[in-house]
Parts: C-alpha cells; sequence; structure tokens
C-alpha cells in the first residue's frame, strides 16, 4: 500500500506495538459510522484501505470488534456480509450503545444472523422515566417527537412511536430501516415496551429551543440504556467474553459517543472533532476512514517484526 502517514504517526503507532502487549493480548475494536465507514455522496461504504487493514491484523491473530449505535439487523441489512467477508468467520459486534453483544454470523444457507453473547436491557423504572419524559413534553404541546425502541430480540428490529398518527406513513417513508411504526395511544405504548426486554431508547425531538427551554433535560437527541450501559462498558464486557485485554488494544472512533477510545491502550480519533476521551498509552489523530485503514495495515507490518 502507499506510505500516507506521517512520520510522526509512524513514530506514536511504532512505540505503542513496541511497548504494549498489543501483539499477544490486543483486539482492535472500532465505531463504524464517522471512523470505518466513509459516505459519499449518500453512498456509505467499506474503504478498501480499511477492509485490508482489518484483514492483515486478523490474519496475524489480532481479533476486531464492532462497536457501534446501530442495531443488529441495521448492521446485518447493510455491511454485515462486506465485514464476515474480512475474516470469513463470526464478527463480535457490541450494538445499540453497549447493551447488545453478540456475533455477526452466516448460517449455511448464506443468510446473515446475529448470535447474542449477552443483553443489557432497561428496567421498567428506566422505561417509565422515558415516557414520563414523553408524557411532560406533550402536556406542553411539544408534539414533534418520536420514540425510537430496540427490542432484545433483534429479529423485531427498530420500532418507531408517534404521538400523531397522521404522521405514520411520513415517518415509515422517512425511516426504512424501522421495522415498524404504530401511534398507539401512550398508555398502550408503555404496556407495549413493559412487555418486551428493551435495549435501548431514542427520544428524538424536532422542536424550537424556545420550546424545549422548559425542559432542562431535554435535548434534541437522547439515547437512553440502562444505567452505567455504553460503548465502554460494552467493549469491557466483550473483551471478558473474548479473552482479550482491552488496555493493550487499539480502538478508534470520531465522538463523544465513543467512549471505550478511553479503555484501550492507543485512541484512534478520526475526523475533525476534539474528544475528551484519549488512549490510556497514547492517542492519534487521522484525518479520515481511508487514513484509518493505512494505519492499521501498517500496524500489521510492524506486528511482523514483533517476537512472539
Amino acid at each position: 500500500m502507499p506510505e500516507t502517514l506521517s512520520a510522526d504517526i509512524g513514530a506514536s503507532l511504532q512505540t505503542f506495538i513496541g511497548s504494549s502487549g498489543f501483539a499477544k493480548s490486543g483486539a482492535i475494536v472500532t465505531d463504524l459510522d464517522g471512523t470505518a465507514l466513509h459516505e459519499d455522496a449518500g453512498r456509505i461504504y467499506i474503504p478498501k484501505p480499511v477492509e485490508l487493514g482489518f484483514k492483515a491484523l486478523h490474519d496475524l491473530g489480532r481479533p476486531f470488534v464492532l462497536n457501534t449505535l446501530r442495531f443488529p439487523l441495521s448492521v446485518l441489512r447493510t455491511f454485515g456480509r462486506d465485514w464476515y467477508g474480512v475474516s470469513n468467520s463470526p464478527i463480535p459486534a457490541v450494538t445499540l450503545n453497549g447493551s447488545l453483544l453478540g456475533y455477526v454470523t452466516k448460517a449455511g444457507n448464506d443468510e446473515m444472523g446475529f448470535e447474542e453473547i449477552a443483553a443489557f436491557p432497561l428496567q421498567t423504572a428506566d422505561i417509565d422515566d422515558v415516557l414520563n419524559r414523553v408524557e411532560e413534553l406533550l402536556g406542553g404541546g411539544v408534539k414533534n417527537l418520536l420514540v425510537f425502541y430496540y427490542p432484545r430480540d433483534w429479529r423485531l428490529g427498530e420500532i418507531i412511536w408517534t404521538p400523531v398518527p397522521e404522521r405514520v406513513i411520513p415517518v415509515k417513508e422517512r425511516y426504512v430501516s424501522a421495522s415498524s411504526v404504530h401511534a398507539a395511544e401512550l398508555p398502550k405504548l408503555r404496556d407495549l415496551m413493559h412487555a418486551e426486554e428493551i435495549c435501548m431508547v431514542f427520544l428524538l425531538v424536532e422542536a424550537t429551543d424556545e420550546q424545549l427551554m422548559a425542559y432542562q433535560h431535554t435535548r434534541r437527541n437522547n439515547f437512553f440504556t440502562a444505567p452505567g450501559v455504553d460503548k465502554l462498558f460494552g467493549a469491557r464486557k466483550m473483551a471478558d467474553a473474548l479473552g482479550f485485554d482491552l488496555r493493550e488494544s487499539i480502538g478508534a472512533g470520531d465522538t463523544e459517543m465513543d467512549t471505550f477510545l478511553s479503555g484501550v491502550g492507543l485512541a484512534l480519533e478520526v475526523g475533525h472533532l476534539e474528544l475528551q476521551w484519549k488512549g490510556l498509552r497514547g492517542t492519534i489523530r487521522l484525518r479520515d476512514s481511508f487514513e484509518l485503514g493505512d494505519l492499521l495495515f501498517r500496524a500489521a507490518e510492524m506486528l511482523k517484526a514483533v517476537p512472539v
């Protein structure tokens, strides 16, 4: 592959590879959107350098883990087959902000699937906290909101609730990834959500700043998981399940949601945002997913020189 990394990045990577336990006990944990995936004119894909970089490290015995806000069906329908092709084996995935862990698998009939490792659903009281907030917003006249919820049963996918029945069809047309959209009365929604194990809830409020001023704890985008569950929590649980050391691993992310960057040895910040999360041994900033792929391939080349 052509040389694209700066000397400083190469030196920092060499220091980590040479001084850490990555060669024996580390893994690569990566966010998807904005990190390992590239978007161009509405098309989202895995760049070839990323594919080659992950494959080179996997061939040397270093596992990789996907760590994403996406729900399993979204991963399977979009990039599951491509990621499976990188290693030709089940891909460990932390989904739904750390709340549902499993493997992206491929059955004998060539269909993609998801095999659960562990799940950390919200408790009934957690769900009620979210719906009480929704009730408060509705009582204040804020009806331009949506509740996305994600059951533990990954086959149910993404379910969206709107308080306005007339918006069901427009919401279906806008969010084509959703398995279903409904507008049940709020008490019925509460019953439906209590009847399922829910791993994550996303509250989208499309209101003006003036409308939201009275609701101090409501932002436009609100992700809810069980207390203490986030991408770092999920990464640690996956490390325990697979037997790798997160502290000796490489992590790549691009937003403040990527809390697992604070638990890895070497954090790779992809993109222009300055993140608060830093690696335990070091942090490297990369321009985009293409440069991430180049770094991973270089790491594989360096790994070949490390005594086993």
